[in-house]
């Protein structure tokens, strides 16, 4: 059993893969094997967490969830701990639990476990075991409200909530929620004051749902227990199947500053970054977001960074904050030579120069205005996908909404399957994506994709997203592949986010703070 952090990479696998490494293992192991090893889990998790408890609450389900919570109780109760289970019953039309979850039920039963009729008045730890991967909490169902009940009781305690496998709820593929209700327990600025009590140990594999879209702040502190399945690291043979998505670990990204290069280095060694955007008009002044992006590809490393302010009002000349900033006009810039960074506030005065830009840049990353001119263009995408056959790198960064614009459909149904978005963007677009948002997703062509663990809601203000653009064009200069870069960039911005929360609890996390950070 381990505690998830962001130090190691991870595979994740979705409900069909999950189901297939499972009955995989049952073939190899005796009947009942496997729910005992999972109860077991359960119940040393829970007493690492809360061993002090005097009253442990377990709510079961009328499923394979539901068994492992049974297995638990007899194990906390043997271990002389108060334990309290409830049980939903069985759903209208069938007659008994599955084999497993009958035998772990009689087990603990046998033992001397009570099963009571509500939640107890009072508690330390409850055990949320009453719905696992592939179910759906339905309100037509017959036990769905119960289930909504017991769920307000552990919403309104204060006490530790363990889930078994993933938050009832929650949909184990997507970070979903799967009943609508749900979303007053999931992805509201409440939740994060009780994120410290929620805990989810994830049984045989790692689900992508945990760490992305509602996941992270439904699953609150992950565990994972393999129940003896190989499934630790690529390079092992043993895999049983392969897995759907990754979540991104310190292991797959390169954090090295200029003070490791060679003694020999000139600034044209570190590459030139010039950021398009900025918009100014009599009425909008957008020039902060270009100057945000430019200030971290600056922080990051580029040698030289440009910017190339839009619009028609006087721009600047010199930065007296960062006179390091060279300012151009667009045409000025030598982009097949540059990384360009562009959209950051660029408003609609980007449009004139997004032709220019898609067929010269062999390096680009597009954001914010650039996408969302490109999607209501359909000339500009079929030039944005030509890129990738002519050998040109490019990033698009967008969040949930441009991600919307760009497949002509809503943030909601975006946010309803990140993943399957971000691959789709990938594939029509020939592009490296990273769709931002909670577990933010890297994908490119024929890839897999890459969900970043790292980051808090201080990144949630105006402005972090141009610094996100910034460093990736300071990871394209300095010579990593796209790929490459878009991994760094959302690891380092995320970890930069989680690091101040760390040292500075309380203060607020500035687009400019983030951007002006320096790596050690």
């Amino acid at each position: 059993m381990q505690k998830i952090a962001s130090l190691t990479s991870h595979p994740l696998y979705d409900v069909a893969g999950t189901r297939l490494i499972e009955q995989q293992m049952a073939e190899e192991l005796a009947p009942h094997t496997l729910m005992q090893r999972a109860g077991f889990s359960v119940a040393r998790l829970a007493l690492a967490l809360a061993p002090h408890a005097r009253c442990i609450w377990i709510a079961c389900g009328p499923g394979n969830n539901g068994g492992d919570g049974f297995e638990a109780a007899l194990h906390l109760h043997q271990w002389g701990k108060s334990v309290v289970l409830t049980w939903t019953g069985l759903p209208s039309g069938k007659t008994e639990l599955p084999l497993d979850a009958q035998a772990s039920r009689q087990r603990a039963l046998t033992a001397g476990v009570v099963v009571a009729s509500k939640p107890p008045p009072d508690f330390d730890l409850c055990i949320d075991a009453l719905l696992g991967i592939g179910a759906v909490l339905d309100p037509a169902r017959l036990g769905s409200a119960l289930m909504q009940e017991w769920l307000d009781v552990m919403e309104c305690s204060p006490a530790l909530r363990l889930s078994v496998d993933v938050p009832t709820g929650l949909n184990a593929d997507t970070g979903a929620p799967s009943f609508k209700t749900t979303t007053k327990y999931i992805a509201n600025n409440a939740y994060a004051a009780c994120a410290n009590r929620l805990f989810t140990l994830s049984l045989l594999t790692l689900k992508p749902g945990l760490f992305t879209a509602s996941g992270r702040d439904c699953a609150g502190e992950v565990w994972f227990d393999h129940l003896g399945a190989s499934l630790a690291h690529p390079a092992d043979q043993a895999f049983t199947t392969e897995p759907c998505v990754w979540l991104l670990g310190a292991d797959r990204t390169c954090q090295t500053s200029r003070a490791q290069a060679a003694h020999a280095s000139h600034k044209g060694s570190f590459g030139d970054v010039a950021v398009i955007g900025g918009e100014s008009s009599v009425s909008t002044h957008m020039t902060g977001a270009a100057l945000l992006a430019a200030s971290a590809a600056l922080h990051a490393g580029a040698g030289r960074v440009f910017v190339a302010l839009l619009g028609n009002a006087p721009g600047l000349h010199v930065d007296t904050e960062q006179p390091e900033f060279m300012f151009r006009s667009p045409d000025a810039l030598d982009m097949a030579n540059q990384v360009i960074v562009c959209g950051c506030g660029g408003g609609q005065s980007v449009a004139s120069i997004l032709p220019k830009v898609l067929s010269t840049a062999k390096r680009l990353v597009l954001d914010a205005d650039a996408l969302n001119v490109i999607a209501a263009d359909p000339q500009l995408q079929i030039q944005l996908k030509a890129r990738h056959g002519r050998g040109y790198s490019t990033v698009l960064t967008p969040h949930p909404l441009e991600a919307a614009r760009l497949i002509s459909s809503s943030a909601a149904a975006v946010q309803a399957n990140r993943l399957n978005t971000a691959v789709q963007l990938a594939e029509r677009f020939s592009c490296v994506v990273v769709l931002k948002g909670s577990g933010t997703i890297v994908t490119g062509p024929a890839q897999l994709a890459w969900i970043n663990p790292t980051g808090n809601a201080l990144l949630s203000t105006a402005g972090t997203g141009d610094v996100l653009a910034g460093l990736m064009g300071a990871y394209l200069a300095r010579g990593q592949s796209s790929l490459e870069a878009a991994h760094n960039a959302v690891f380092e911005h995320g970890r930069r986010a989680d690091t101040w929360a760390a040292s500075r609890p309380g203060m607020a996390l500035t687009a400019s703070r983030l951007a002006r950070w320096q790596a050690v």
